[in-house]
């Protein structure tokens, strides 16, 4: 399992999305020098998104013995965390001059990166292990 590069990329991508559930989004700089920080496990649809995100990442990482499905899961949870990205961008965009977002803001457009590169190494060796299969019927005939 550990062999495949595609594995290594869905590892991470399961990474920095748990990370998520314990990073700070922003921090808001309130008057009189204060700060209020803004996490992602406090807004109930960001922790739903990153949940769906990690469970279909595990999932994926855990069905390596079934490439198609495995592929399938793995775009999957690459659309719902670009749906997250595209949540966070536009909350970026719309936010106050006071507001300072964190790094971790980008950790699900690394992710979706991951997972697309997951998908298309799979889908490499879906392709091999296809015409191997097809090379060795031709040979038995």
């Amino acid at each position: 399992m550990w062999q495949r590069i595609q594995t290594l990329y869905l590892a991470i991508a399961v990474g920095l999305m748990t990370a998520m559930f314990f990073c700070v989004k922003a921090v808001e700089i309130l008057p009189g020098g204060a700060q209020r920080e803004y996490s992602y496990a406090a807004y109930v649809p960001y922790l739903i998104l990153i949940i769906l995100a990690v469970f279909l990442g595990l999932v994926a990482l855990s069905s390596y013995r079934h490439r198609i499905f495995q592929m399938r899961t793995a775009v999957l949870a690459a659309l719902i965390t670009l749906a997250l990205q595209v949540w966070i961008a536009v909350d970026y965009f719309t936010a106050a001059d006071c507001v300072v977002f964190r790094v971790s803001a980008v950790f699900p457009l690394a992710a979706v990166i991951m997972d697309v590169l997951a998908a298309a190494n799979i889908y490499s060796d879906q392709l091999m292990v296809e015409s191997f299969s097809s090379l060795r019927s031709r040979k038995k005939r």
